[in-house]
């Protein structure tokens, strides 16, 4: 598996990864917050929008198939989650055929490593009641709930922080 920064010319590919692998959640969905979901995986806007915003890495396999994938967008980008001092990680996203096999792990902890590297102090992200193995996954790198926030898709949702200093 080989590691790199992504860019627009894997758009299809991290789509593709996007509605393969948050499929797993669409039984945990209503009908229609499963349509809301699949229609912004299915969005170039969304990930063109990561892309020219953020740091992308992506991980590989031998085929250079898209396996795993994560976002880290820089401070001075906010949103109604996200403080404008912080940098956050978004779309941490791995292939269910690669599960288990510690790239979430990595993506995140390279993100963190970037995030470090170029000056960020804070470092968050979100996640929901449904993403059992992320939440684990992130408390166990030292991220912390900061508080719940508004439901999406009918689902409970937290926002997570980590200090970087």
């Amino acid at each position: 598996m080989i590691y790199r920064q992504g860019n627009i010319n894997d758009l299809p590919g991290l789509k593709n990864l996007a509605l393969k692998s948050w499929g797993q959640y669409q039984k945990e969905l209503t009908p229609e917050n499963w349509q809301k979901l699949k229609a912004n995986l299915n969005d170039d806007k969304t990930f063109r929008d990561l892309l020219e915003k953020s740091f992308c890495l992506v991980c590989v396999n031998e085929t250079e198939e898209i396996i795993g994938m994560c976002f880290l967008v820089p401070s001075g980008n906010p949103t109604e989650i996200y403080d404008s001092s912080w940098c956050y990680i978004r779309f941490v996203t791995v292939s269910l055929d690669f599960s288990g096999q510690g790239i979430g792990r990595k993506l995140t902890e390279k993100c963190i490593e970037y995030a470090i590297e170029t000056g960020e102090h804070i470092i968050a992200l979100h996640t929901s009641e449904m993403m059992h193995k992320a939440r684990y996954l992130y408390e166990s790198l030292g991220f912390t709930i900061l508080k719940e926030i508004e439901p999406r898709l009918g689902k409970k949702f937290w926002l997570y922080t980590r200090s970087l200093t």
